[in-house]
């Protein structure tokens, strides 16, 4: 997912975004493998007039949020990273799942 995303960013003239985008996509879609039952998920990515927006889509309903974590934790830090290398993120619910996306500005 990572390659595809490199190629549209280069398409789109946003190369400048890679590190950022690349980064925050294996971080949503790593939650996708750790948390949800069957390890689907649908990834959309957009090009929008002020840059990208990304979106990952499953069926695995529930709130999340970004929180730092003890600093021995082993995991947990996954969306502070998102939201620390990307311009917006959020969540929304959809019937039985929800849609993790974030926004990088180009």
């Amino acid at each position: 997912m990572r390659h595809i995303l490199r190629m549209f960013l280069t398409r789109w003239a946003l190369d400048h975004l890679t590190d950022s985008a690349t980064l925050a996509l294996t971080e949503l879609v790593a939650n996708v493998v750790r948390h949800v039952p069957g390890r689907r998920c649908t990834v959309l990515f957009l090009r929008e007039p002020y840059g990208l927006r990304v979106e990952v889509a499953d069926g695995a309903a529930g709130a999340l949020y970004a929180k730092v974590p003890e600093p021995t934790a082993e995991g947990g830090r996954g969306l502070v990273l998102v939201e620390g290398v990307t311009d917006r993120w959020g969540v929304e619910e959809r019937g039985d799942g929800k849609t993790v996306w974030f926004e990088c500005d180009g």
